[in-house]
């Protein structure tokens, strides 16, 4: 099969010809039909992530049909349209028994423990606990939009933040992470406040339901959010993980307000600096976000089958698998506004 493989981290990425998968008896073989572009590959790209095994072939947000079904497959069958979570539980564990697939203590990752959907097949194991059936009117670009960004926010700002309606809510990066997040707390009523340092990205953020937005690169940040909010945010999510917005996250809040941590903050980020004074002081709650569960997905997909939520408007460009090659190690440009989906092979 065609797959992008890169051989060392930080090399130019190949398209190439690698051997078709086969899946494990608990497993399935997907053929990719539309797989996401993240931010999350750029940093597998760069060696920020220790389970990535070179060779490496990338992507961990895609969706498509079963080519193949493992012997010990109860559930799903060839021709399903499915999608997976960008982390996969292994049914056994502690987590996973209380629910939480999400921090599986044995969890299989496309694209960084095991190879990944930057291919026409991928490979995923455990079918049965972390397939997701896909409703038929969904194509696949928007399927593989909900994998990693937006399926992440829905488990941050309803499940970690428990956002309600009529709360304020900042946002800090209107990446795909961040949009996502954007609609998913507009949907439930909150009052959104989006920041980042593009207008295109934030008047983006203003169509899909952001009430106000910010110029991170224009005014100060937490002046601008105290105001607009009355003296800070219920809940504030860093979308786009920096020792900037992680700060700014927390800081901005009101009392007893909750920081989301969900975008990634690696190498030499790792242990930036949290303002601890006012989280002791104004009893401020801090939550990481990693992923969501298989068994969550039905309650996201059935508000965006009833129409309060819209993701196919984040997608901003679709492209090919060789395009994707070198648009890999050009993440950290961050040019593009919306989330980008590779559905060409």
């Amino acid at each position: 099969m065609k797959a992008i493989l890169y051989e060392s981290f930080q090399s130019l990425p190949v398209i190439t010809q690698v051997p078709d998968p086969t899946p494990s008896k608990s497993g399935v073989v997907i053929e990719v039909k539309a797989t996401g572009l993240c931010r999350s590959d750029w940093h597998a790209w760069m060696g920020h992530d220790t389970d990535i095994q070179l060779p490496h072939v990338p992507g961990h947000e895609f969706a498509g049909t079963i080519q193949a079904v493992g012997s010990e497959v109860r559930n799903w069958k060839v021709g399903d349209r499915v999608t997976v979570p960008f982390i996969s539980g292994c049914g056994k564990c502690p987590e996973c028994a209380s629910g939480n697939h999400q921090v599986c203590d044995d969890q299989f990752q496309p694209g960084f423990t095991n190879w990944g959907s930057f291919a026409e097949y991928v490979a995923i194991d455990r079918a049965d606990i972390n397939l997701v059936t896909l409703p038929e009117f969904m194509n696949f670009q928007t399927a593989a939009s909900l994998g990693c960004r937006f399926a992440t926010s829905f488990r941050a700002v309803v499940d970690q933040g428990k956002v309600t309606g009529g709360q304020w809510v900042a946002i800090h990066g209107c990446g795909g992470v961040g949009l996502s997040a954007i609609m998913i707390a507009n949907a439930l009523g909150a009052n959104v406040i989006a920041i980042d340092i593009d207008e295109k990205k934030l008047e983006l953020a203003r169509k899909i339901g952001a009430a106000a937005t910010v110029n991170a690169k224009q005014v100060s940040v937490l002046e601008a959010i105290r105001a607009i909010s009355n003296g800070g945010v219920h809940v504030s999510i860093d979308a786009l993980g920096s020792p900037a917005t992680l700060f700014n996250s927390v800081s901005c809040l009101r009392k007893r307000g909750k920081h989301i941590q969900v975008g990634l903050l690696l190498a030499d980020q790792i242990n930036s600096p949290i303002p601890m004074n006012l989280v002791l002081s104004k009893e401020l709650e801090i939550y990481g976000s990693h992923g969501m569960q298989a068994w969550r997905y039905p309650e996201m997909i059935q508000m965006i089958t009833s129409g309060k939520m819209n993701p196919e408007l984040l997608i901003g460009r679709t492209i090919s698998l060789e395009v994707a090659a070198k648009a890999l190690t050009e993440m950290d440009e961050f040019r593009d506004a919306g989330v980008t989906i590779i559905d060409q092979f």
